[in-house]
């Protein structure tokens, strides 16, 4: 029902309660002053079902191009280092989501998901450079097929947003574009990539990118296939 609707089952709970307030709030207030002040609940109803929307995506036809985690804009490329999972120098790709940007999160390459680990922490405002370091976060590290180059994917509260969601287990297989969550009411989502690496980074800071369609990075093909494979044509 929910893809039907294009709203994204994470957001199910907060969507009914809301609802159901609205229409008893603005029942209430039109028994009470007429139809004019239905207006308020009404507008409340239709920003929450316009966070919580979910459209469908379709991943580029270019198996080398990794996608965005998630919509927003490229707030930061840098340079970093990641021991969680990655083990070692890193790129990071910092992507801010703002409350009117779609917030259901997709993973952005084919793998096998095997690091999870949620950090508490702080609520800082997500557009803030420490917001990185400090804020409640949720680390996924993922094995990406068909080479074997490890990535994370981070999703960090904001100062608004105070619930992450991730459906993920390790062990679970993830298709790029594939939904594995959401960060709710405005955040920041992360993508680290092993700085030697044979993948180019595509993405500048101030881009504006969609989850799941538009490409963040490329692999090159001039590394070697998996052992036991052969080089198809062209590489």
């Amino acid at each position: 029902m929910w893809r039907r609707l294009r709203l994204t089952e994470y957001g199910r709970d907060e969507i009914v309660i809301l609802t159901a307030a609205c229409l008893l709030t603005g029942a209430g207030l039109w028994i009470a002053f007429g139809p004019w002040p239905v207006l308020f609940p009404a507008a409340a109803l239709t920003l929450t079902l316009q966070f919580f929307r979910d459209p469908e995506r379709v991943p580029p036809d270019d198996p080398d191009a990794w996608t965005s985690p998630a919509d927003g804009r490229v707030a930061d490329v840098v340079e970093t280092v990641e021991m969680r999972y990655i083990g070692g120098p890193a790129r990071r790709v910092g992507i801010f989501m703002s409350p009117f940007d779609v917030h259901v999160n997709r993973s952005p390459a084919d793998g096998t998901v095997e690091y999870l680990s949620y950090e508490p922490g702080r609520f800082l405002d997500a557009r803030r450079r420490e917001s990185s370091e400090k804020n409640e976060s949720q680390w996924i590290g993922i094995r990406t097929t068909p080479y074997g180059t490890p990535i994370v994917v981070r999703q960090i509260s904001g100062v608004i947003a105070r619930r992450i969601v991730c459906a993920l287990n390790a062990g679970d297989r993830v298709s790029r574009g594939g939904r594995f969550g959401m960060v709710k009411f405005g955040s920041r989502v992360e993508i680290y990539v092993p700085a030697e690496a044979p993948v180019d980074i595509v993405v500048e800071p101030g881009r504006t990118v969609r989850a799941g369609a538009t490409v963040i990075a490329r692999l090159r093909r001039c590394h070697p296939p998996p052992q036991g494979e052969t080089p198809s044509a062209g590489t």
